[in-house]
This record gives C-alpha cells, structure tokens and sequence, in this order.
C-alpha cells in the first residue's frame, strides 16, 4: 500500500503535463524525473496534432507579404492561394525534426543562410532550431532551389512543422 500516495502523486503530475500540452498548444511533452538513486519515472505525453496544422498557417503568408510590395499586385494576388495550400505536405517541404525556436542566421546580425531563390546542396545548413539552450543546426536534406520561407526568426516551431520549401 506504500506505493499508493505516490501512484496518486504520478496520475496528479501527468495530469498537470497533458494540461501544459493542451495550454501551450503542443503536440508532445517528455520529461524524466529523478527521485533517487534506484527511483525515476519518465513520462512522454502526445496527442495527436490537428490536420489543418494551425500554428505553421499564420506564418505562412507573412514571408510572402514581405516581399510583395517589391513584386507587385501579381505576387499579391498569388499569396492567398499558396496558402491555401497546405506546405507540410508539398513534396518539397523541410519539416522542423524537433520543438524550438527558429533562427536564419547564425547570430544578430549576420546574412541569413538562405533566402527564397537561394542554390542549396544537401547538407548545407539552412537554418538553426533552440532547443533546451542548444543550438542544433538544420541541414538541407537535397540540393534545390529555396522556393518559400515558411518561419521568421526567432519564431517557435513544433515537431513536424514546415519551414521552408526546397524544390
């Protein structure tokens, strides 16, 4: 019966994970608690994410309305329908491999790594994610053209979500 009072505690504090989930709008959540030597309990909580992907769509038009005053009313026009489309599942799409926040250069300051219409070969970095303190660079996974900027700097992304489409 000793294992009862920390059976409730365990049920209390995944409670309190799936409810930072559904609060901060996240797909997944692990966290490993030690309570000593010989005693731990680690716990991933997920669900899963919507269909339409709502976080990854308002960051969609806002690279495309950037530059549209530089490409005129036709660039314009052209955006609404773009992101109609959903980018995650464009053949070219590089999906963010972990949860973070997203960074086109390598510090304040310094050129992007790469910018729409930008030559890239698979490997070549083409963007940072922050995770947990640490910075994990993005590799491009084929060579190709940089079509769209699906994040701004310093954005957060999730697991899974679009960043930038490479054709």
């Amino acid at each position: 019966m000793s294992n009862s009072p920390t059976h409730e505690s365990d049920v209390t504090f995944i409670r309190a994970l799936a409810e930072l989930l559904r609060e901060n709008d996240l797909t997944e959540l692990s966290v490993k608690r030690e309570f000593g030597e010989d005693d731990s309990l680690q716990v991933t909580v997920s669900r899963q994410a919507p269909v339409a992907a709502p976080a990854p769509a308002p960051a969609a038009p806002q690279p495309a309305a950037a530059p549209a005053p530089a490409q005129g009313t036709a660039a314009a026009s052209a955006a609404p329908a773009e992101a109609a489309d959903d980018p995650a599942s464009h053949p070219g799409a590089v999906t963010s491999p972990m949860v973070g926040t997203a960074y086109l250069q390598a510090e304040p300051g310094a050129p992007p790594f790469v910018s729409v219409g930008a030559t890239v070969q698979e490997g070549d970095t083409v963007l940072i994610i922050e995770a947990m303190k640490t910075m994990n660079q993005i590799p491009a996974p084929r060579s190709g053209t940089v079509k769209r900027l699906l994040v701004e700097d310093g954005t957060p992304v999730e697991y899974g979500a679009p960043l930038m489409i490479i054709e």
